[in-house]
């Protein structure tokens, strides 16, 4: 059973590990992460557990007027059972209670997250041409107005 909770320097060697299978080239380094974490009053960052392991991880950076999505990863083995809507609906609700408004970027090529992120009321606002580095993939600028 999937239980969230809030990410701690601990988590990062096994969230890193998920980076590397999910994101590479792209990944954030452990540094970015620990910045992240540090800053409490504007970042929310959660791990997905399964029986102590994580499965996944979900990062929001929230303001007074927008919140971003920073990050959303699941383990390609355990991708398509809810975990990835389960993380993201709890940013959502920490969204909206921060701020109107949430923005995410989404890779051009990943059809299956730009689904869901849909699912659940974002629309396609624009692109960012080679927004991913170092592969230099594209971006998908999504917007979500609280209901």
């Amino acid at each position: 059973m999937i239980e969230l909770r809030p990410m701690r320097p601990a988590d990062l060697a096994a969230v890193m590990e998920l980076e590397e299978e999910l994101f590479a080239p792209d990944t954030w380094t452990a540094a970015m992460y620990r910045e992240e974490l540090a800053l409490t009053d504007t970042r929310h960052y959660l791990v997905a557990e399964d029986g102590g392991t994580v499965v996944g991880y979900a990062g929001l950076i929230a303001y007074d007027d927008e919140a971003h999505v920073a990050t959303i990863g699941v383990t390609g083995s355990r991708q398509g059972e809810g975990t990835g809507a389960l993380l993201l609906d709890a940013l959502l609700a920490e969204a909206d209670r921060r701020s109107p408004v949430v923005l995410l970027e989404v890779r051009a090529d990943n059809e299956h997250a730009q689904e869901l992120y849909r699912r659940r009321g974002f629309t396609e606002i624009g692109r960012r041409r080679g927004y991913y580095q170092p592969s230099g993939t594209d971006a998908v600028v999504m917007r979500r107005t609280k209901p």
